[in-house]
Formats: C-alpha cells, sequence, structure tokens
C-alpha cells in the first residue's frame, strides 16, 4: 500500500491537506467570489454600464461579469485543491463538476464542503488514473461519480456544521464584543501568519459582521505590525511585501525566535476589542475578506462593499447597506493601519530593550 500511495503520489498529511489545499482553495475562492464581489460593487459604485449590465442569462438567472465570476467559486475552489494536490489532467478537469456540486449542495457553508469532498474525489482520481487502458473514461467518470456522491452524501451536513460554528462565534461576538473581539482577533491573526488560510477559514465559516471586523483587525494587526517593526532590516521591500502582501514571510524568523510574534499579536488584542465596541466595526462583504487582513487591501475593501452592497451572507443575517460616516473611515483606518503601524514597533522596542528580540531577527530570507 505504501508503495502503491508513493507512486500515486498521495500523500497522507496535515500539511498536504491543511496547509497546501486549503491555501489553494482560498487563491481558487479569490479568483472567483472575491474578485466577481469587486467588480459588481465597483460597477455599482461608479456606475460602469458593462460591468452591471446583464452578459447572460442562465435559467431564469441574470449574470453580469462579476455574477459569472462569483457563481464559478465552487469549480475554481475545487480545481486550486486538485492542483495543489499535483493531480493529474483528467482528475483536475473533472473537479469542476465535483467542486460546483458540493458548493451547492453545501449552502452556507459551502467552501467548507469543498474542501473535504474535493480532497476525497482528487486522492480517489489519482488512485485510478492510468491504470487502465481506457483512462479517458474512466478516470472522469470514477472521479465524478466519487465527488458528486459525496456532495450528496456529506455536503449538506458539514455545511451545517460550518454554519453553525460560523453563526455561534458571531452570535457570541455580538453578545460579549470585547472578550470575543480579542478571542477572534488573536486567532485569525494567528491563521493568518502560520502557513495555513485565515481566508480559507473565514469564508469556509462565512464569517461576517462583528466578528468579521474582529478578524479584519487581527489580521492586519499581523501585517502591518510585522512590516513596521521590520522595517529597519528589510526597509520598503520588507513593508510592501508583508504589508500588503503575507506576514507569512516572517514564519521562518518565528519558528527561529517565537519571540518575534508577541509584538503584532498583543497589538491584535488590542485592535480585536476596539473595532468590535468603539467602532462597532462590521465585515460584511464577501466572508473571505475577513480572513485577508491588508492583503491587495482585500479586509478593507471588504468593509467598504459590506457598507454599500453586503454579500449574500451578510444579508442572510440581516445587514443593511448605509453611507458610511467620516467616523466609519476614521475607525477603518485607524484599526487597520494606523494603531498596528504606531504600536507594534513601540511594543517591539521594549522586547528590544530586554533581550527577547535581536538584531537580525526579523530579517526576511533573501
Amino acid at each position: 500500500m505504501k508503495e502503491f500511495l508513493k507512486r500515486k503520489n498521495i500523500e497522507i498529511s496535515a500539511k498536504r491537506y491543511g496547509i497546501d489545499a486549503l491555501g489553494a482553495m482560498a487563491q481558487g475562492l479569490f479568483a472567483s467570489l472575491l474578485i466577481g464581489t469587486i467588480l459588481n460593487t465597483i460597477g455599482t459604485q461608479f456606475h460602469i454600464a458593462w460591468l452591471t449590465q446583464v452578459v447572460a442569462t442562465i435559467g431564469g438567472v441574470d449574470y453580469t461579469v462579476g455574477g459569472l465570476a462569483s457563481a464559478m467559486s465552487g469549480p475554481a475552489m475545487a480545481i486550486a485543491i486538485a492542483y495543489a494536490l499535483q493531480a493529474p489532467p483528467l482528475v483536475l478537469f473533472s473537479m469542476t463538476a465535483v467542486g460546483f456540486a458540493a458548493n451547492a449542495l453545501g449552502g452556507a457553508g459551502g467552501p467548507l464542503a469543498v474542501l473535504f469532498v474535493a480532497i476525497i474525489a482528487t486522492e480517489c482520481g489519482k488512485a485510478i488514473s492510468k491504470e487502465t487502458k481506457i483512462d479517458i473514461l474512466v478516470t472522469p467518470i470514477v472521479t465524478i461519480l466519487i465527488g458528486i456522491g459525496l456532495s450528496a452524501l456529506i455536503a449538506p451536513g458539514l455545511g451545517k456544521l460550518a454554519s453553525y460554528v460560523g453563526n455561534l462565534i458571531m452570535w457570541a461576538t455580538d453578545l460579549q464584543p470585547f472578550l470575543m473581539g480579542i478571542v477572534v482577533s488573536v486567532v485569525v491573526g494567528v491563521a493568518l501568519t502560520l502557513p495555513i488560510s485565515s481566508a480559507a477559514i473565514c469564508a469556509a465559516l462565512s464569517l461576517t459582521g462583528l466578528a468579521g471586523g474582529a478578524a479584519v483587525a487581527g489580521c492586519s494587526a499581523q501585517m502591518i505590525g510585522f512590516a513596521f517593526m521590520s522595517f529597519k532590516e528589510n526597509r520598503w521591500g520588507g513593508l510592501v511585501s508583508q504589508g500588503i502582501g503575507t506576514s507569512m514571510l516572517q514564519m521562518p524568523n518565528i519558528i527561529r525566535n517565537p519571540r518575534i510574534w508577541f509584538p503584532p499579536t498583543l497589538v491584535s488584542a488590542i485592535t480585536g476589542p476596539i473595532a468590535t465596541c468603539l467602532f462597532k466595526l462590521q465585515m460584511n462583504g464577501a466572508p473571505i475578506n475577513s480572513g485577508m487582513g491588508t492583503c491587495g487591501f482585500c479586509g478593507q475593501i471588504g468593509v467598504w462593499t459590506g457598507w454599500v452592497a453586503p454579500s449574500e451572507a451578510a444579508l442572510e443575517r440581516g445587514a443593511e447597506a448605509f453611507a458610511a460616516t467620516g467616523f466609519d473611515w476614521f475607525g477603518l483606518f485607524l484599526i487597520s493601519i494606523i494603531l498596528p503601524a504606531v504600536l507594534t514597533p513601540i511594543i517591539a522596542h521594549f522586547f528590544r530593550k530586554i533581550g527577547w528580540i535581536k538584531e537580525g531577527d526579523l530579517t526576511l530570507e533573501a
């Protein structure tokens, strides 16, 4: 069995499924649902005709350019997962149908259903690939039947589970905004810096509202915090790559000296409750934005999108569009950029003074 799995490149490990597949899923979701949402919002707010006009009507449903992109989120996620698992072409292409089925049957928790179903279907497809002389028929049939069968069997349950957990987190945040503001901000922020996908987690849990706002605060604290506290070592290149790229770049340094993680994490514990209690910051755009932080400023774009055109997930929970005030904009920039940029280097300076952070500890690898 070990020889067979090795020959088929099937590696059952936390890294492959919890890091590679999850991270790829977030990219697939980004390239479909998130981009579609952004295009729809830009078209609506800036009255761009070619982004708001109907380009296709399928089954009585009208689609804009952004709408078509968003509708393909299931296939995009499944194909991305299969690609991360190094699936052969016939398996990779078969995931289009599998992803569509899992996402549709998973409902609000569709991304979580896609993750589980796509992993299993991909590995089964890899196992059967090129084992027969009619591979061009057998591999797609096996992959699609297993994927759609699993979708029918477990996707609704996984979707309900993800929705329940997400609703529980959001309910708890509404009930205890100070405590949960700290918890959500710290946990999601830490997940963003770890080699897993905070964006995929937030998407799977359909995290919006106050909890989504706390998540944006925590992720931003990690990215902007690391960018500014390491400016001396990494200069402008490091500021950009971490501030609007990813704080995950610091993981090799964190492994060598975990104490460098304390300053941005402490800041996330500060900005989280400020977001939930003082500014009542809600992230009602596409849930994936909750776990994006300042990566391409998607977290901030998600907040703005939620103000002017809440996502379906947010609308289901009672969110409404409104005209943002200067106070709302000030709160968004204070929490996402200003406080992390100011507080993290101050806290890091204290850690340097006591010898917990030394010269070169934050230098990014070339």
